[in-house]
């Protein structure tokens, strides 16, 4: 694993390099702003509810402090968890590591190997953003990040996490139009309306190709995002390990009278069209 102040590199089994741009302080600051507009127009809809209640009384707040004061102030309190903790622990656990917020500004956190977080790793980094938020916008965390070369804070300490820009690689060599975005061992295609089909596909079986995951999708189309840039050897040589091992993992054997790099491509256009 290999990294620059501004860019994290790791160097998968298959020695295919995964990028993955560091986030800044403006970019993440413009993210947090974001989810804090979110946040301050889920705590007005809450308070117009609670005008509601109150104003629906009998006997107005007096009412439903009488009656009911240990319940409401416990669903306040419960609100005001999942609003503060709970926003950002479910989102980035459960969206693929991204809030609104960062997903408006390209960002997602992933762990420190590049893989997708977990959930217990999302509740870990959030639970101590209020550490990071002290003593007010996020000085704690703003002068912890000033100070270690992954933009790091408490809770990306604590975690083990980072958070990335998502990068988008070039479309692949087989002249399919779709865009994909690599991050954390996630692949996320958008579908184009019109699927190139190519007609020199080689033929696998679709139960075969089911076997592989989106992992392996995701190392094909690093080679193919990478391959203009590597020397024809290495290329033909990195095409023929890979094509090995997605076919051995397949349990079939290697098509016989194609290059590996269309038997690749070949893998990667019906798996598609299987997690699609």
């Amino acid at each position: 694993m290999a990294e620059t102040p501004d860019q994290l590199t790791i160097d998968t089994p298959e020695q295919v390099a995964i990028r993955f741009p560091i986030a800044g302080i403006g970019s993440r600051f413009l993210a947090v702003l974001a989810d804090s507009i979110l946040q301050g127009i889920a705590w007005a809809v809450l308070f117009f509810i609670i005008i509601l209640v109150i104003s629906s009384a009998p006997a107005g707040f007096q009412s439903i402090a009488r009656n009911d004061e240990k319940w409401f102030i416990a669903a306040i309190i419960i609100f005001y968890f999942l609003i503060y903790w709970g926003y950002y622990t479910l989102f980035e656990a459960f969206w693929n590591g991204q809030t609104p917020g960062k997903r408006l500004c390209k960002l997602r956190v992933i762990r420190d190997s590049g893989r997708q977080i977990t959930f217990f790793e999302s509740l870990t980094r959030n639970l101590i953003r209020i550490v990071d938020a002290f003593p007010s916008f996020y000085a704690v965390g703003i002068v912890v990040m000033l100070c270690n070369r992954r933009n790091k804070r408490l809770g990306d300490f604590a975690a083990g996490t980072l958070v990335v820009h998502e990068h988008t690689p070039e479309p692949a060599l087989w002249g399919g139009s779709a865009s994909r975005t690599i991050t954390a061992g996630a692949f996320t295609p958008i579908v184009p309306p019109a699927p190139v089909m190519d007609p020199n596909a080689v033929d696998l079986p679709a139960d075969a190709v089911a076997r592989l995951t989106p992992d392996d999708l995701n190392i094909i189309d690093h080679f193919f995002a990478r391959a203009i840039d590597i020397d024809i050897a290495r290329r033909r040589a990195l095409a023929e390990r890979l094509a090995q091992q997605m076919t051995a993992k397949m349990g079939i054997a290697m098509p016989e009278g194609v290059t590996p790099e269309r038997t690749l491509e070949s893998i990667a256009r019906i798996l598609r069209g299987i997690r699609r």
